[in-house]
């Protein structure tokens, strides 16, 4: 016969232990939550866009993705999703779903060009 309190013995005792490892689980998931914040801010490069950055000589200086960055941030709050970002002179197609520039265009080949697919434009 089993002893009913002797099993109500032991489920309390399970009930009572906490373990350690819930404090450090939280700060991971704290530290994963602030780089995944900071790395959805930043824009990234899609290969196409490398690949014409490359081709037409565009110069992408640190100055140039902050502003990219920002209009990224600016073109969210709007709702926008495929924006044209202006600067100087120059242009990016960005996409603020995946925060990645498709691709870029210089000053000379900016002129009698088209851009379809867009909903909004941002210039710097």
């Amino acid at each position: 016969m089993t002893d009913i309190n002797f099993i109500k013995k032991i489920s309390s005792l399970n009930n009572n232990i906490q373990p350690n490892y819930k404090v450090r689980q939280n700060e991971n998931n704290n530290f994963k939550e602030l780089l995944n914040e900071k790395l959805k801010n930043e824009v990234v490069f899609s290969k196409h866009a490398n690949e014409r950055v490359q081709q037409r000589n565009i110069d992408v200086s640190q100055e140039v993705t902050e502003k990219l960055n920002e209009a990224s941030a600016q073109a969210k709050e709007k709702g926008l999703k495929n924006v044209l970002v202006m600067i100087d002179n120059q242009a990016f197609i960005l996409s603020t779903m995946s925060n990645k520039v498709i691709t870029a265009v210089n000053s000379e080949e900016l002129k009698e060009n088209i851009f379809t697919n867009i909903d909004g434009a941002v210039i710097k």
